[in-house]
């Protein structure tokens, strides 16, 4: 699910390994909205995409989404991957940077509600359990979805930056 890489928060973490069922959001606005309305369940693996540094742009910050994820009494019961980024102060099994990110197609963005994610510690794994016919199907119906800035500062931004797994730093533009 993270070919190019990930990061986990490992202090404080009493997880080794979760699976549990996918609960996918397009922004972080709607995750904390479904949490805020009681809407995950333990055993969730919350996702959040296109929050990458293209996607956001610039790898916005999950904090809402888990501290209210903690104040529900979800903290040690769900997961949550995203492309976007995490806080110092985040706790729980939490995965960000996911790379490559889903506005670019890489496969977080291919995830659906109901699809079974494992993550492993030990080997360092995040794994979709969804077979390579049916990611195949679901890569041909992929569209990227509109950017949220067109002009200005971010929109240049988001047109210049590479992936989280090599800094998300900006390139020169090419002509």
């Amino acid at each position: 699910m993270a070919p190019e890489g990930g990061v986990i928060k490992t202090a404080g973490v009493e997880m080794t390994e979760f699976t549990g069922t996918a609960k996918v959001f397009d922004r972080e606005e709607y995750a904390f909205e479904a949490v805020s309305k009681g809407e995950i369940d333990e055993g969730d693996v919350v996702v959040i995409r296109y929050e990458g540094p293209k996607g956001g742009p610039g790898m916005r910050e999950m904090l809402s989404t888990t501290a209210a994820l903690v104040g529900q009494g979800l903290g040690k019961k769900v997961a949550m991957v995203t492309d976007g980024r995490f806080s110092g102060g985040t706790r729980g099994f939490m995965i960000g940077h996911v790379a490559p990110e889903a506005f670019v197609g890489g496969p977080i963005a291919l995830v659906k509600d109901g699809d079974k994610i494992s993550i492993k510690l030990e080997d360092n794994s995040l794994n979709l359990h969804v077979s390579e016919e049916e990611l195949s199907k679901r890569k041909e119906q992929w569209r990227r979805p509109a950017p949220n800035y067109s002009t200005g500062a971010l929109a240049k931004f988001a047109s210049l930056v590479g992936s989280a797994a090599n800094g998300a730093i900006t390139k020169p533009a090419e002509y």
